[in-house]
């Protein structure tokens, strides 16, 4: 899920700069370790991020490299299990911080002892069902529509583009429900919200819906670099892609625009979240209170290309850097208890109507 990362090398030249923290844990036992997807997301974190924290707040941070997918989250369930933590805090996926909740794997930490977390939405905030607090958002990105400006020297506004005849054999879309949330677009384009998600019935619908698009679809793809490489030749000329990568391809002068639909883009993202059998519990507090700043967010903006988890007002992005990230129309969240509730079935099903 993080291998478009890479194509984000380079960008983080300039360090984020200093600031302020509460200055506690000076006497920290051992540095807390922090883990993040590794590649180029782990070396911008432990090049630009963690010395500031380090600073500001006197805790020495060890980077840990994350493996992709859920493999992290099954090594931290197998060391939690013999009270170790391979990581105290982790940029987790969705999908798997939903999973290691459901298996009781993260620790509660004390809302109240970070008063930044007041800054993040409330989709952005998690807790147990009895209330316990156990992490936040950590950084996000969107996935946009996407097209070849010498094929397209309009740009679409909906994401109805993708049903639209005059876009036969044209698209490029990715190819899992799971990954592709083409289920909540669909949903909130043609059936008024996502409610409609919440019955097989209502799905089986939304994926008939869904299957009208089949005759634009040139690429259900799974490799992000081969259908960038399409889209920049135009031999794929439209699609779903990802809003910064795109933007980094224009800026570096290849014929893309990344369009965020009327209706809204996708927001994505990862988490933190703290391994139950950690023994830094506070000093884990103070990392993710310290990330909730609207300063680290805007940085984190400039230099890591990720999408601010507060609010815009809140952070001094320019109006040019804000739109390289992000947008101010309201995004598709998407269903990603769907994905866990209903895997199997909604996988042999996507199968069956949507890409077969």
């Amino acid at each position: 899920m993080m291998k478009r990362r890479a194509f984000l090398a380079g960008t983080g030249a300039a360090a984020l700069g200093t600031l302020a923290a509460p200055s506690v844990l000076r006497a920290q036992s051992g540095p807390l370790k922090v883990g993040t997807y590794g590649g180029y997301f782990e070396e911008s974190f432990r090049t630009h991020v963690y010395p500031d924290f380090t600073e500001a707040t006197g805790i020495e941070v060890e980077s840990i490299p994350e493996p992709t997918g859920e493999a992290w989250l099954v090594q931290l369930q197998q060391a939690a299990r013999a009270g170790q933590a391979p990581a105290d805090v982790s940029m987790m996926a969705q999908v798997a911080r939903i999973r290691g909740e459901r298996a009781g794997l993260w620790a509660e930490i004390d809302r109240g002892a970070m008063p930044n977390v007041d800054n993040l939405p409330e989709h952005f905030v998690y807790a147990y069902d009895d209330g316990r607090f156990y992490g936040t958002g950590a950084v996000s990105w969107f996935i946009t529509l996407v097209t070849n400006t010498e094929v397209y020297p309009q740009a679409p506004e909906s994401w109805t583009a993708f049903w639209d005849p005059a876009n036969e054999n044209s698209l490029g879309l990715l190819a899992l429900a799971s990954n592709s949330f083409l289920l909540e677009i669909t949903a909130t384009v043609h059936f008024g919200g996502k409610e409609i998600l919440e019955t097989e019935e209502g799905l089986l619908q939304v994926m008939e819906k869904l299957a009208e698009v089949k005759p634009n679809v040139r690429l259900w793809y799974r490799d992000e670099g081969q259908f960038q490489q399409a889209l920049e030749t135009g031999e794929i000329p439209m699609g779903q892609y990802y809003h910064d990568v795109t933007g980094l391809a224009a800026a570096d002068g290849k014929p893309v625009r990344s369009t965020f639909p009327k209706e809204g883009a996708v927001l994505d993202s990862g988490c933190w979240v703290v391994s139950r059998a950690s023994q830094a519990i506070e000093a884990s507090q103070v990392f993710i209170d310290y990330m909730a700043q609207p300063e680290v967010q805007a940085k984190l903006s400039r230099f890591v290309g990720t999408a601010p988890t507060v609010p815009r007002a809140m952070t001094d992005l320019t109006d040019e850097e804000f739109a390289a990230v992000s947008s101010d129309i309201a995004p598709i969240i998407p269903e990603y208890d769907l994905y866990i509730d209903r895997a199997d079935w909604v996988n042999q099903k996507w199968s069956e109507i949507v890409t077969g």
